[in-house]
């Protein structure tokens, strides 16, 4: 039986009666909601987040530096986007777009705001010199972090929204976006059959990007039963580099920053020094 089918009115209008996980705080606008102060804590580098794979990316990298024996310890703080925690002024200050993760860096004679996880990426490879090569690896790096930028919204708003999260399930949708999730592992896929990491030889913030994006699709813990559903056993190589990447100490650590869900020692709802893992299994 087809999908029903639907005539868009000549203006539209919100519905906030659509359902669906995250119709309670959805808007078409933009700004704060509610009056409301960041937490800071002692560390010159202040993020606001939530372990999501956009927010991973920045806490993997973040541990990653201090690993790579980098003065880059911070303070994490969860901010919970399913109780709409992102609309307060605060938040919005430090990201007008009001999405995670966001950044607060106090280390010069004014603070600065970086939001975007890309952004932030960049941010801290350029600020502590490292995981962004110089010369040609440099665009190579580059281009798969902005491709992973570009592809995200497919992965998750797009497979993600119409196969866990909306109201009733369609298959156009579904068909639309697991086609394009399976073809984003595949350009994956084709690349790392060639070189050991997206962007050459090394480690890179290009992987830092990527990486938990695509790992919990191989590891099965993302979106029910996507991984039987897209067949994910088929992208062996990109499985190769899940691999390699998931034994790292620093990856461990940062994928359970700012984590309020799942087993209890693999979360870390807030982070201020490497103390807060003891106990935690990482």
């Amino acid at each position: 039986m087809a999908d029903a089918t639907y005539t868009p009115p000549a203006v539209w209008t919100n519905d906030t009666e659509n359902g669906g996980r995250f119709a309670s705080i959805n808007r078409p606008t933009a700004g704060a909601r509610e009056e409301r102060n960041l937490p800071v804590g002692e560390h010159p580098l202040q993020l606001y987040s939530l372990a999501t794979p956009n927010g991973v990316k920045v806490t993997i990298m973040l541990e990653e530096l201090l690993a790579a024996g980098h003065d880059a310890e911070y303070d994490a703080w969860t901010v919970n986007i399913g109780q709409g925690e992102q609309f307060t002024s605060g938040f919005v200050g430090v990201n007008p777009n009001s999405k995670i993760p966001a950044l607060l860096d106090r280390s010069g004679p004014e603070p600065v705001r970086v939001f975007e996880s890309g952004a932030i990426l960049i941010h801290l490879a350029e600020k502590f010199g490292a995981f962004l090569p110089t010369g040609q690896t440099r665009a190579e790096v580059l281009s798969w972090l902005f491709w992973q930028v570009a592809s995200g919204p497919f992965m998750g708003g797009g497979f993600g929204h119409f196969y866990a999260y909306a109201p009733e399930k369609y298959e156009y949708p579904i068909n639309r976006y697991a086609m394009e999730t399976k073809r984003i592992f595949d350009v994956a896929n084709q690349r790392l059959a060639q070189s050991r990491f997206l962007g050459g030889d090394d480690y890179t913030l290009a992987d830092i990007a990527n990486y938990p994006w695509l790992a919990p699709f191989v590891e099965g813990v993302i979106y029910n039963d996507a991984k039987t559903f897209l067949s994910i056993h088929e992208y062996e190589h990109v499985a190769r580099w899940v691999a390699e990447i998931s034994a790292r100490p620093a990856v461990r650590r940062g994928r359970i920053v700012n984590k309020v869900w799942g087993e209890e020692n693999q979360q870390l709802a807030e982070r201020h020094s490497a103390a807060d893992f003891d106990g935690k299994d990482v």
